[in-house]
């Protein structure tokens, strides 16, 4: 099987962060949510 190297971006990742801490969203939503933020590149620094 292949790695996937494909990460998702700063603007993405943001607006998943959002939808998990927000309780309108549905579970399955949070899960997507959390899929791409698990797909994300560690931020250096802050």
């Amino acid at each position: 099987m292949m790695a996937n190297k494909k990460q998702t971006s700063y603007a993405v990742a943001k607006k998943a962060s959002a939808i998990l801490r927000d309780n309108r969203y549905s579970n399955k939503s949070k899960a997507v949510a959390g899929s791409a933020l698990a797909q994300t590149k560690p931020r250096k620094g802050k």
